[in-house]
């Protein structure tokens, strides 16, 4: 039998005919955002291409970028099988699991989609950005740099939007463990996008950087460093593909966090509810992606922010309507039974109504102070950066460790503002499942402005993808660079502000997770018959030692994978700097311009190693929280989840805000400050800023998809772990073999990546 929660959340959904009206709207909502992101495509595809050479460069990039996923989508087709088969094997009933299965392929297919339209689309617009800087000015290359990622931000809504809405539809109140297979499928497809394309971006970044600049010393898109169309194509397979795959998995596990914890707070509403907050969310998406124009003479960072801002307040204004309108003020108002509203244990003053804006108001604060917290810490126009680049005067020794002081600093104040807004949207309400839904309920409120933060994100690699098709050419003026050069660096703060953004929803999806695991658990306990063991009343002591040891392990796995993420670049970079060294070596007349470098092949090494490399992090995410949860049981993986979301934050805020403001105390320089191009203090910020690379665009954005990766499989494994556990289903010996098994395929895994040869020395 189920716990009393359980059963009455169950008995107490029924979508009738206002409620179902409902849901087909917010799937037309889906819709008219795809319509309009094919709309914004075909005017991002109908600006002026260029030069001939300008296409040719461009062309070239499109081609690898293209092989790479190819390629990508190939392996993980493999995973991706296999995983659907496991599925199959957790308990539950036939239809339910059925619909998990499926829903998982579907859920990859529309990752894997987000981020393949993401690459095709940045791969067409840098040419055409370049284009508009050297002809038209700065406004028109800002408007289609920014209208490309709008293109991705609002088909990455629509797709999120609609695979929702539609299993809701579908099954109704079973859809809450449809969607975990949704969630899931999203989640790990975008995981081994983002380690994949991170680690191909960088590898190429840094390679070039190594060689081009620090031993050649010419610019970084120089067309003679074999590198550049390797570096410009992993712009894309990372940052564009990678991250747009990244925001799409932060949107619906998001969603399938809201809809588990609201259909067992709110009942029907509470499944509905949340449905109506993202489809608000697409409205004001459209809107901001269409208002944001640079005025003449401001910078294009303030005029993004300004749009930002724009969209977040009418998306609290509209939530709020709708929160009064949808909600009744009182818990006798939601049609629950007596039996569920004792469970709940609310007061008799809580109203559900103010509750739900309330915490999706916080959710949209967040937002907004994590812009701009961020943008303070990266951003070139402020102190932090500033100080890096003048520590660049002392040698690079300096700029690391101010790289590092500066992102340890940053990540404790992101920290402070993610945890203020979790514990405020969780003090709502007295009762902890409705406390919990306020904080799903606070990252759907963020997730409001996923259109703009997506647009925002893709702003940065499609403006530096246009520089470097500017600078490869030569047949760019001297004011259509600079208009690029700028709109790098803005490329810069807001690629680095998105992912502060992303790395707040993570946090938020996993805290709501982790209350639906506990939710899991009970029902897990219940059905087995274990009424002594807690079936009504799942609680981990946190002083137990074994929860402990839990802990200590998911913040160990953070470590590890951040390691490997790391070691992972700089065996590929190691093989870079070998072919393009050799290159200039062996290869006579590319230095003086006369003989064209063997871009393929470096494209080929990066595409190789990436692949290669993403597997083990990959496997270290899945199997970590089987080892623990079969191993060790139910409430060490419960510490091992809680270890996993606190140390993932941390390290993610680290990684990327060292690296972004690494970043631009290089431009810093470039810009003539400190001795400008070709200074020592150049060299010393070149030197950070690679070191920089795989923080920001590998490990750093990472964490995000790890930390909802472990949550999400944690929840789908709670009820097996549970059943060879106790009742008259238990198994130890089962039990213990699959943890030994996943450990064992971890082992072998991460030595197979240790063993392989560092080619990172002196040729």
């Amino acid at each position: 039998m189920r716990t009393q929660l359980a059963a009455a959340a169950t008995s107490d959904i029924t979508i009738d005919g206002s409620d179902k009206a409902i849901v087909i709207a917010v799937a037309v909502v889906a819709l008219i955002a795809l319509a309009i992101a094919f709309a914004l495509r075909a005017g991002v595809l109908a600006a002026d291409k260029g030069t001939a050479k300008m296409q040719e460069i461009s062309e070239a990039v499109q081609e690898g970028a293209a092989a790479y996923l190819a390629r990508m989508f190939k392996t993980l087709s493999v995973f991706v099988v296999v995983v659907f088969g496991l599925l199959f094997l957790l308990p539950g009933e036939a239809s339910e699991r059925i619909g998990r299965s499926v829903f998982f392929l579907v859920g990859a297919l529309f990752s894997a989609s987000i981020g393949y339209l993401g690459m095709w689309l940045a791969t067409r617009a840098n040419v055409r950005v370049a284009a508009a800087a050297n002809t038209t000015g700065r406004e028109e290359a800002m408007k289609i740099a920014f209208r490309t990622g709008g293109t991705v931000g609002l088909a990455t809504t629509g797709l999120g939007l609609l695979g929702a809405a539609v299993v809701v539809l579908g099954y109704g109140s079973s859809a809450p463990k449809i969607l975990e297979g949704f969630g899931f499928g999203a989640a790990m497809l975008a995981m081994f996008m983002r380690v994949g394309g991170g680690i191909f971006t960088k590898a190429a970044d840094v390679g070039a950087d190594l060689v081009g600049k620090v031993e050649q010393g010419i610019p970084e898109d120089d067309p003679r460093n074999a590198a550049t169309i390797a570096d410009n194509v992993g712009d894309n397979v990372g940052d564009c593909a990678g991250m747009a795959a990244d925001l799409f998995e932060s949107y619906a596990v998001t969603l399938v966090a809201s809809l588990i914890l609201g259909s067992a707070a709110f009942g029907t509403k509470g499944l509905i509810f949340p449905l109506i907050v993202p489809a608000i969310g697409v409205l004001t998406a459209i809107i901001g992606v269409y208002i944001t124009k640079a005025r003449a003479g401001e910078p294009g960072l303030k005029a993004i922010n300004r749009s930002f801002y724009i969209s977040a307040v009418i998306s609290a204004v509209l939530c709020g309507v709708a929160s009064f309108v949808y909600l009744p003020t009182t818990f006798a108002g939601l049609g629950l039974s007596p039996e569920k509203l004792q469970e709940l244990g609310v007061s008799d003053a809580a109203n559900p109504a103010l509750i739900a804006i309330v915490a999706v108001v916080i959710g949209i604060v967040l937002a907004a102070v994590i812009l701009w917290l961020t943008g303070y810490f990266t951003d070139t126009n402020f102190k932090p950066t500033k100080d890096i680049g003048e520590a660049s005067s002392t040698g690079p020794a300096t700029v690391i460790l101010a790289g590092i002081s500066l992102g340890m600093e940053s990540a404790v104040y992101t920290a402070m503002v993610i945890g203020a807004a979790v514990y405020g949207a969780f003090l709502l309400s007295g009762s902890l499942i409705v406390g919990l839904f306020a904080i799903a309920l606070a990252g759907c409120g963020l997730l409001t402005t996923v259109g703009v933060i997506v647009a925002m994100d893709t702003f940065g690699p499609v403006s530096d993808n246009a520089q470097g098709v500017a600078e490869m050419s030569g047949e760019v003026s001297e004011e259509g660079a600079l208009i690029l050069t700028e709109l790098d660096a803005v490329g810069n703060t807001t690629k680095a502000i998105t992912k502060g953004i992303a790395i707040a929803t993570a946090v938020l999806a996993a805290t709501a997770l982790f209350g639906s695991y506990s939710d899991a658990i009970r029902n897990a306990l219940a059905e087995a018959g274990d009424v002594a063991g807690d079936a009504t009343g799942f609680v981990v002591a946190v002083v137990s030692p074994n929860v402990l040891v839990g802990a200590l392990l998911g913040a160990a796995v953070v470590f590890m994978f951040a390691g490997l993420a790391i070691n992972a670049v700089s065996r590929a970079a190691g093989a870079v700097v070998f072919e393009v060294r050799r290159q200039f070596r062996e290869i006579p007349g590319i230095m003086e311009g006369t003989t064209k470098p063997e871009y393929g092949k470096v494209v080929d090494i990066v595409t190789r190693d990436s692949l290669r490399e993403l597997t083990t992090p990959g496997l270290l995410a899945v199997l970590a929280p089987i080892t623990v949860g079969f191993g060790l049981g139910v409430g060490p993986l419960a510490g091992f989840l809680a270890g996993t979301i606190v140390t993932g934050t941390l390290m993610a805020v680290f990684l990327s805000n060292s690296g972004g403001a690494w970043d631009n105390a290089k431009k810093l320089v470039e810009d003539g400050n400190h001795g400008g191009k070709g200074s020592s203090a150049h060299e010393a910020t070149i030197i950070g800023d690679t070191v920089g690379d795989p923080f920001k665009d590998t490990a750093g954005p990472a964490m995000n998809p790890l930390i909802k990766v472990m949550n999400l499989v944690s929840l789908l494994i709670a009820p097996a772990v549970v059943a060879l556990s106790v009742g008259d289903s238990a198994n130890t010996f089962l039990r213990i073999l699959v943890a030994l098994l996943a450990f064992a395929v971890i082992v072998v895994a991460v030595v197979i990546s240790k063993k392989r040869a560092s080619v990172l020395h002196n040729v």
